[in-house]
């Protein structure tokens, strides 16, 4: 599948405390298994910054992976579309770079950026210090995988139609 449409798939979260490690996760195994052309996966761990910059350079959809406690049973994943922040310049804390501070990071910016943003998150059970993701957390990678490649389908369907 090939569109003009560019999607920015990032994973992020960190490695060394458990499941806060999930997007990484996720992005490792997309980059694999293989995305369609137009996709690009990158492993942003907690390089919040970096991911903040990449976003401008003109996706057209962007889906940030990562850890997202709601409250849930360990292993749920959920989709959000996370509200832009249009306050204006704040301080964003650079060992504090949830998908909201670089969001908020990026409206700050004097650089052009849009498109869709989508947070698939997943409910963590453990995020302290290790490497190892607890089982439903590992349990739930594949599947946030096939969720990832199946919002990139509806979104390029959806730039198909003309919508």
């Amino acid at each position: 599948m090939r569109t003009g449409m560019r999607t920015l798939v990032a994973g992020v979260g960190n490695v060394f405390l458990g499941d806060d490690g999930f997007g990484v996760a996720v992005a490792r195994r997309l980059s694999a298994t293989g995305v369609p052309d137009g996709v690009e996966v990158g492993d942003f761990g907690i390089r919040g910054i970096h991911l903040a910059y990449e976003l401008t350079s003109g996706y057209d959809l962007t889906i940030l992976v990562d850890a997202a406690p709601s409250g849930r049973a360990p292993g749920t994943l959920s989709v959000v579309e996370p509200a832009s922040s249009d306050a204006g310049p704040t301080f964003v804390d650079a060992h504090a770079m949830t998908p909201e501070a670089v969001l908020t990071l990026v409206s700050g910016l004097d650089l052009p950026w849009g498109g869709k943003v989508l947070l698939v998150g997943c409910e963590p059970a453990d995020v302290t210090p290790g490497m190892d993701l607890s089982p439903p957390v590992a349990a739930a990678v594949p599947k946030a995988a096939d969720l990832v490649l199946a919002l990139i389908t509806k979104e390029f369907a959806k730039e198909a139609r003309g919508c």
